[in-house]
């Protein structure tokens, strides 16, 4: 909802600290959240088949690129032939012929260098664009993915697949990829040099292949865990990162810095562990491909000695032969290095593909209409609901509000208050049971068409980055500057607003930090009043304001609920005693019903929770007195 006044309701970044999921953002999988699994295969047809679909839009670039890579081959490959051709016309004498062979050395280099040159420069933009593409389809689709999503992903995982997984991927396509397809066909083009000078030289310089290709089979095996673990590990040190910068004033409020030092040392060890555990792993595997270049290269020598002895091969054919040995392995030694590029490009691909393969759980249905209008009326029935199996938050809930009706919802923590809200909003689907908007089942109505008609104002307001008129209008981009100001008038927020530097187009700070507590909850009011909704949820809003600014929210409130249906979560009397009926939560379902004064003269639970919280808070004997004293306290 573009008109919400805060940043989550409860402990979920969303729904249901008091809800009743407390810790539930530590499970993994279920509806439409992802496991954190690691991948770790060297190539993965479905990741590469679906990354040419990110290419077709530029193939033209890419042909350019995959022709000059050919050209890049062939020009540098081609050198060693010339040698030959050098040393064999300086042995006749043919000057001449010395003479021609150095100029065409001159030109293969000036084309090899061109075609590096065309081929960096196309790849290089290719991997942006793409790069630019997925962060761009991924950010779109976190935004459609629904609370339960967040819930089961941590946000520094969650993060990271925008960030380095992304980055990964681009790396590949930008330099990786072609490295890869000019080393293949560099490969093959050096065989095919190879047997046009001499087959039988061909054949032995492949016979240490097979002994090569079972060793690298034994490395890939420890080389693809020891990845694995350096992936997990980071996405830990990231986890742990981002966990303690968002929690850095309860760390340095109960004087933790030093334990959570010591945690984030023992996660950033981990990782270093890790990385030197893989850097032994990839230092294994160079020596093995130059044991190979130096046997490979001296039965060359020594066969190919013995048949220039004999005649059969000439100096020069020799020398190319020697020199195309170490250009027959020098792919192998870069394809090997690039192993590593290829799992974290793989791996990345598929954790990228499986984010934007998340369907959202709440969705609009086919038939989902559009609410061109609302009148306020809202109606729970038989509504049951829990976030995690067997654990119910509320159950057979059945409440019908009038249009125009404020609401308010008290009852201790964890009996669901905020829940009922949650469903009220859509953000999550009643697991059982359903809830109707003016006679319509939300599930049958399209989302946004109800999202424009509701406001929400939480707890912890959230601003965003930007100026205090963006902020306000944040529903409402069109809105004009007098409207704005207007809502900000009717809460009491423009006299704040004009004392500071540039007023209205004043720059807030990272989630408005420079901006008091109750100066962000009087924007987040603004924010609602001019996105004018006809269904208004307040979720404790004035809990973290000083008493000067409630009585300002107070006189705010009056106009902010008139004519709307409200549904106010508080623990304050003064925004409770003005509802028209207080609801009285307990495990899930409702024990009392009625007006303040109703409730107090009932003497059930409404009236031991005012005696025990109401009344101390707000000072008010009188009421206290007429009130039976509770057996027990209850929070």
């Amino acid at each position: 909802m573009a008109h919400f006044g805060g940043g989550g309701m409860g402990g979920i970044g969303g729904l249901g600290g008091r809800g009743g999921i407390s810790g539930f953002q530590r499970l993994k999988g279920g509806y439409d959240g992802w496991d954190d699994e690691e991948f770790g295969s060297v190539y993965s047809h479905d990741v590469v088949m679906r990354l040419l679909g990110y290419l077709r839009p530029f193939k033209g670039r890419a042909a350019t690129a995959v022709l000059a890579t050919v050209i890049f081959i062939v020009a540098g490959r081609y050198q060693p032939v010339l040698v030959r051709d050098l040393i064999d016309s300086a042995a006749t004498g043919d000057i001449g012929d010395v003479n021609r062979t150095g100029v065409f050395f001159i030109v293969l280099a000036l084309a090899a260098w061109a075609a590096n040159y065309v081929q960096l420069l196309n790849t290089g933009w290719i991997g942006h664009r793409v790069l630019f593409t997925l962060r761009t389809q991924m950010f779109n689709h976190y935004q459609k993915l629904s609370l339960r999503f967040y819930d089961n992903n941590e946000v520094g995982k969650v993060m990271s697949r925008v960030t380095s997984d992304v980055t990964t991927l681009q790396e590949l396509l930008s330099s990786g990829l072609i490295t890869i397809l000019a080393d293949f066909g560099g490969l093959f083009f050096v065989i095919a040099l190879m047997l046009m000078l001499d087959v039988q030289l061909t054949l032995v310089t492949l016979a240490v292949v097979p002994f090569l290709v079972g060793a690298m089979f034994v490395w890939q095996f420890y080389a693809r865990r020891a990845f694995i673990r350096v992936r997990q590990a980071i996405a830990v040190v990231n986890s742990s990162l981002q966990e303690n910068v968002s929690g850095v004033r309860v760390i340095q409020s109960l004087s933790r810095e030093s334990e959570s030092s010591r945690r984030f040392d023992d996660v950033n060890r981990s990782n270093f562990t890790a990385n030197v555990d893989a850097g032994k792993v990839t230092a294994a595997v160079l020596p093995m491909v130059e044991v190979s270049v130096a046997v490979a290269t001296a039965m060359v020598v020594i066969f190919g000695g013995f048949k220039a002895i004999n005649g059969d091969l000439s100096p020069g054919t020799l020398v190319a032969f020697t020199l195309l040995v170490q250009g027959f392995f020098e792919p192998v030694r870069t394809l090997t290095m690039q192993y590593t590029q290829l799992q974290r490009a793989m791996a990345g691909g598929e954790r990228i593909f499986e984010v934007l393969d998340t369907e959202p759980e709440i969705q609009d249905a086919p038939d989902a209409i559009e609410l061109d209008d609302v009148r306020g009326e809202v109606t729970f029935e038989h509504v049951s609901h829990s976030y995690v199996d067997d654990v119910e938050v509320l159950k057979d809930f059945n409440l019908h509000v009038q249009p125009g009706e404020t609401i308010a919802i008290v009852g201790p923590t964890g009996a669901g208050k905020t829940t009922v809200t949650a469903l009220a909003a859509r953000f999550y689907d009643a697991s059982e049971g359903r809830v109707l908007i003016d006679g319509h089942d939300i599930r049958k109505v399209q989302r946004q068409s109800l999202a424009r008609r509701m406001g929400l104002v939480l707890q912890e307001p959230f601003l965003f980055s930007g100026t205090v008129l963006s902020n306000i209008r944040y529903s409402r981009p069109n809105a004009s500057r007098e409207d704005v100001e207007q809502a900000a008038t009717a809460v009491g927020a423009h006299d704040f607003i004009m004392r500071m530097e540039h007023g209205y187009d004043t720059e807030l700070q990272e989630r408005g930090q420079n901006l008091s507590v109750g100066q962000r909850q009087l924007l987040a009011f603004a924010r609602a009043v001019l996105a004018d909704p006809r269904i208004l949820i307040l979720d404790e809003a004035t809990a973290n304001v000083d008493t000067r600014t409630e009585a300002v929210i107070q006189r705010a409130l009056g106009q902010l609920l008139k004519g709307r249906t409200s549904f106010v979560i508080a623990h304050r009397l003064s925004t409770i005693r003005n509802a028209d009926r207080v609801i009285v939560l307990q495990d899930g379902a409702i024990a009392e019903q009625g007006t303040h004064d109703e409730l107090l003269a009932l003497g059930g639970l409404y009236a031991k929770l005012y005696q025990m919280t109401y009344q101390e808070r707000n000072g008010d004997s009188a009421a206290a007195a007429e009130i039976p004293q509770p057996d027990a306290r209850v929070t």
